[in-house]
């Protein structure tokens, strides 16, 4: 079997690792390989051939995870006002902040610092995009900023896993409520 044959392969084997331990942070922090090679339907050997330990699998989670929520705030927007796109946007927020909870309580400080450290940027213009366009709609304040929104979202970072079912949508919803314009509908 040539290289090339393989390759489609070995980016699918790839890729449901990494969804495999994405569902495996969902549900607990206690991530083990061997259970995500399972999960995944591949072997120890490909697992580690992708990844040779457990903290580049879950980087490549957190980096995937903030690709996915970056690209995300265009696509919303083409699809939706922008209200409703920050609305829908909110919601993978919750989802992003959750699996980021599972890695970064699993990553040793120096590896979650730098993985935060190159997502704030990306993250934080991807919000202004959402936040400007609802603002040229008039449908968010024109008084609040990106930066300045994940400051209220960081927050959900300090709910208990055991609260974050009930509580994180519900905190979401009063911090878009805050963004909408009140007068929008005058």
């Amino acid at each position: 079997m040539s290289a090339s044959v393989r390759r489609p392969d070995a980016a699918q084997n790839r890729t449901r690792i990494v969804e495999a331990a994405r569902a495996a942070l969902a549900e607990s922090h206690h991530v083990h390989l061997n259970e995500i090679a399972k999960r995944a339907g591949v072997g120890q050997g490909t697992l580690y051939r992708n990844f040779p330990n457990r903290e580049a699998l879950l980087a490549e989670v957190y980096r995937r995870d903030v690709e996915e929520l970056v690209t995300a705030a265009s696509t919303l927007l083409a699809e939706h006002e922008p209200l409703e796109a920050l609305r829908h946007w909110l919601d993978r927020v919750i989802d992003y902040a959750e699996i980021k909870r599972g890695v970064l309580a699993v990553l040793e400080p120096a590896a979650w610092q730098d993985l935060v450290a190159h997502s704030r940027n990306p993250i934080e213009e991807a919000l202004a995009h959402l936040l400007d366009a609802g603002k040229a709609a008039g449908s968010i304040r024109a008084d609040v900023d990106a930066h300045g929104v994940l400051l209220l979202i960081a927050y959900l970072g300090r709910l208990d896993r055991e609260e974050w079912e009930s509580t994180a949508r519900p905190l979401m919803n009063v911090i878009l409520d805050g963004l909408s314009r009140q007068d929008a509908d005058r």
